[in-house]
């Protein structure tokens, strides 16, 4: 391989993430189904060498992580938790939109919670870190839906906000890269049945 890679996988189902509850900072264990899809990255990725694993501190980053057989190679890094929610944690789009009707997490960020602007920061070092750690190789990336929708906007040169232009499923893989010096996604929200 001749360019880095950036390996960006979501967590497995949780309880709030099947409805559609913003889960910012609450430390919710995985579903049994959460469990399963994490279980089914391990032969996708014991095909892969990793330079680096890094990995969300929350506890559903972590197991999906380990139940995908990358836990003994992981270093836990605080710039992959999801985006802090604030006000909004826990409730549903729907539920901010009878006050807020046009609100998105990127267009008006969250009381109480981080701005667009502190997202892109953290998703600016994340990037610079996983380079330094990748050179020319792969790291994978445990984290949530939203930090890694920011991060691929960043990637891009789109900002955090391009992140609103992805769509992540849980378990959903993604892979960040190069293609003649130009910054690209190679794969995105992939099932791991299907690679």
């Amino acid at each position: 391989m001749a360019s880095p890679e950036l390996w960006l996988l979501r967590h497995g189902a949780t309880e709030w993430a099947r409805n559609g509850r913003h889960t910012g900072r609450t430390d919710l264990p995985l579903l049994p189904e959460g469990e399963a899809e994490a279980r089914a990255l391990a032969p996708l990725l014991a095909r892969q060498t990793f330079d680096a694993v890094l990995c969300s501190p929350l506890q559903r980053a972590r197991r999906t992580c380990e139940l995908a057989g990358l836990g003994a190679q992981a270093q836990l890094e605080p710039d992959l938790q999801e985006w802090d929610y604030g006000a909004y944690e826990g409730i549903t789009t729907a539920e901010i939109r009878q006050t807020v009707p046009d609100w998105t997490v990127f267009s008006h960020g969250c009381p109480g919670g981080e701005s667009l602007a502190q997202v892109q920061s953290r998703c600016k070092r994340l990037i610079q870190r996983s380079l330094a750690l990748a050179g020319s190789g792969r790291v994978a990336l445990f984290a949530h839906g939203h930090i890694l929708r920011c991060l691929a906007g960043c990637w891009l040169g789109l900002g955090a906000g391009g992140g609103a232009l992805l769509v992540l499923n849980t378990a959903g893989v993604s892979v960040l890269g190069l293609e003649r010096q130009q910054r690209v996604v190679l794969r995105w929200n992939a099932a791991a049945a299907s690679l």
